[in-house]
C-alpha cells in the first residue's frame, strides 16, 4: 500500500511537470509533502491492521500448542476483538473445556484404578509385548521380592524374576488365546506358596499381541490350611478306629463263646464301656472345638471372681490329686478380683489345665495354682513339678491332637484336643494363654483374661 501511495504522489508530480509547466516551486512542495504525508498515514495504517489481525492468530496458534502438549490444567484462552476472529477464539475456548473435562475424568479413573490396583491383596503386573513392566502395584513388588529402591516400570520381566516358571507362564498365555495358571514353590527372602494367573491382553491394530497381565497370590496360608486339614482327618480317624476296633474285638471275643466265662467277661466288659466313654468323650470335644471356632458357640459373659473360681476348681479335682499322692496349692492375690469371662468357659479352662498336670506329674507332686491382677487385666498361672514339655513341642501343644507322649496321653485317657479347646475358648472371650516348660523341672500355664 505505501508503495502504491508512493507511485501515485510521483504520477502526479510527472502530471503537474507536464501539463502545469508554470506552477511554482511551493505548489510543487505542497504536493510533494502531501504525498510523503499520505503515504506515512498509509504505512501505520498497514501496520495497525496486520498488527489487529496477527497477534490473535499467534496466540491461537500459542493456545493450541500449549494445549496440545498438556502437563498442566487447561485454561481458557483470552478472547479480544479480532472481529471475525472472535468465534474463532470462542470455538477453540469449548474445545479446551471439553478437553479439561475428559482429562480430569481421565485422572480420576486414573487415581480410582491405582488405589483398587494398590489395595489389593494379590500382586498385578502389567506387561508389554515385550515383557516390559508397565504396571506393578506394591503387593506385586512384596510378592516378587522386588527392589523398593527402584520401580520396576520399564524394565524387562525376566531381568528382575530368575524364576523360570513365572516366565515360561507369561510366554505361554502371550503365546496361546487361554489363560495360563501355576502354582509354584517361591525360594526368596521368605519361602512361600504362589499361584501365578497369566492372561494375554487383546490383539492390537498390527494384529500382534499387546502384552500380557499377571496376577500373583500368596497361597502359603491355604497350603498349611490344607495340610492341617489333611493332619486333622487322618487323626480323626485314627483317633476313632482306636476305640471302635478295641470295642469291636471284646464284642467278638464274647461272641465266641467268652460271655459264658464269669472270671473273664466282665474285664471284656469293662474295655467296651471304658472305650465307648473314649468315644463320646471325643465326639463331645470334636463338636465343642468345631462350635468354637465357627463362631456359633454361645458365651455369657459376666463379672467371675478369680479367687472362688480357682478355689472351686481345686475343690473339685483335690480328690484326683489325692489318689496320687499330689497336692493342689492355692496362692491367690491381695483383695478380690473379678474378670469377664462366661462362668463355665472358664471352669472348663481351669478344669482343663489342672487335670493335665495332674495326669502329667508323677506321685508325690505338687500343683500351684496363682492369680494376680492389673489395672485392665488378671492373670492365673497353673503351674507342676512333672515330667516337663521339650522346646521343639512347646510351640505345638495348641494343636489339635498333638501329643508330646502319644502312647502315655492314649493310656491316660486324653482325646488329644483339650489345650487346642482351652485355647480357642480364651481367643474368643479375649483372653490369651502362654506356656513355659523345662524337662524334668515343670510346666507352666499363664492364661491372661481382661477385668470386669
Amino acid at each position: 500500500m505505501a508503495t502504491l501511495v508512493a507511485a501515485m504522489c510521483l504520477a502526479a508530480e510527472i502530471a503537474l511537470a507536464v501539463f502545469v509547466p508554470s506552477a511554482t516551486w511551493e505548489f510543487h512542495l505542497v504536493v510533494a509533502v502531501t504525498g510523503l504525508f499520505g503515504a506515512g498515514w498509509a504505512v501505520f495504517m498497514a501496520w495497525n491492521v496486520s498488527r489487529s489481525v496477527s497477534r490473535p492468530l499467534s496466540e491461537l496458534v500459542a493456545f493450541a500448542e500449549r494445549t496440545g502438549q498438556g502437563g498442566g490444567p487447561v485454561t481458557a484462552m483470552p478472547i479480544s476483538d479480532a472481529g471475525e476472529l472472535v468465534e474463532l477464539a470462542k470455538a477453540f475456548n469449548r474445545m479446551a473445556d471439553r478437553l479439561a473435562s475428559q482429562i480430569a475424568q481421565i485422572d480420576e479413573e486414573t487415581d480410582q484404578l491405582r488405589a483398587i490396583l494398590g489395595g489389593m491383596v494379590e500382586g498385578v503386573l502389567a506387561l508389554d509385548a515385550e515383557q516390559r513392566v508397565l504396571f506393578a502395584n506394591e503387593r506385586a513388588i512384596d510378592l516378587l521380592d522386588l527392589s523398593a529402591s527402584r520401580r520396576p516400570e520399564g524394565r524387562r520381566l525376566w531381568e528382575m524374576v530368575r524364576q523360570r516358571p513365572v516366565i515360561a507362564a507369561v510366554e505361554e498365555a502371550m503365546g496361546g488365546a487361554e489363560p495360563v495358571r501355576k502354582e509354584l514353590s517361591w525360594p526368596g527372602a521368605k519361602a512361600r506358596s504362589l499361584a501365578v494367573h497369566a492372561a494375554r491382553l487383546p490383539f492390537g491394530p498390527e494384529g500382534r499381541s499387546r502384552g500380557a497381565v499377571v496376577v500373583l497370590h500368596d497361597t502359603t496360608e491355604l497350603r498349611r490350611l490344607e495340610r492341617l486339614r489333611q493332619e486333622f482327618v487322618a487323626n480323626v480317624s485314627h483317633e476313632l478306629k482306636t476305640p471302635l476296633s478295641v470295642i469291636k474285638i471284646c464284642a467278638e471275643t464274647l461272641q465266641s463263646g467268652a460271655m459264658d466265662d464269669l472270671e473273664q467277661r466282665g474285664r471284656f466288659i469293662d474295655q467296651i464301656i471304658q472305650q465307648g466313654e473314649r468315644l463320646g468323650y471325643l465326639i463331645v470335644d470334636l463338636l465343642s472345638l468345631a462350635r468354637i471356632e465357627s463362631g456359633q458357640e454361645i458365651y455369657a459373659p459376666q463379672a467371675v471372681p478369680l479367687g472362688k473360681a480357682l478355689g472351686a476348681c481345686q475343690e473339685r479335682l483335690r480328690e484326683r490329686a489325692e489318689a496320687r499322692r499330689q497336692t493342689i496349692v492355692l496362692e491367690g492375690g491381695v483383695g478380690r478380683c473379678d474378670v469377664w469371662i462366661d462362668e463355665e468357659s472358664l471352669a472348663q479352662i481351669l478344669d482343663n489345665l489342672v487335670d493335665n498336670a495332674v495326669k502329667y506329674t508323677p506321685e508325690g507332686g505338687k500343683i500351684r495354682l496363682c492369680w494376680s491382677s492389673g489395672d485392665d487385666h488378671a492373670s492365673f498361672t497353673v503351674t507342676d513339678n512333672g515330667i516337663g514339655i521339650p522346646a521343639q513341642d512347646l510351640s505345638r501343644i495348641f494343636e489339635r491332637f498333638y501329643r508330646v507322649d502319644k502312647a502315655r496321653s492314649r493310656e491316660m485317657g486324653g482325646t488329644g484336643l483339650g489345650l487346642s479347646i482351652v485355647k480357642h475358648m480364651l481367643l474368643a472371650q479375649g483372653g490369651q494363654i502362654n506356656a513355659k516348660s523345662f524337662i524334668g523341672k515343670g510346666t507352666s500355664f499363664t492364661v491372661t483374661l481382661p477385668r470386669a
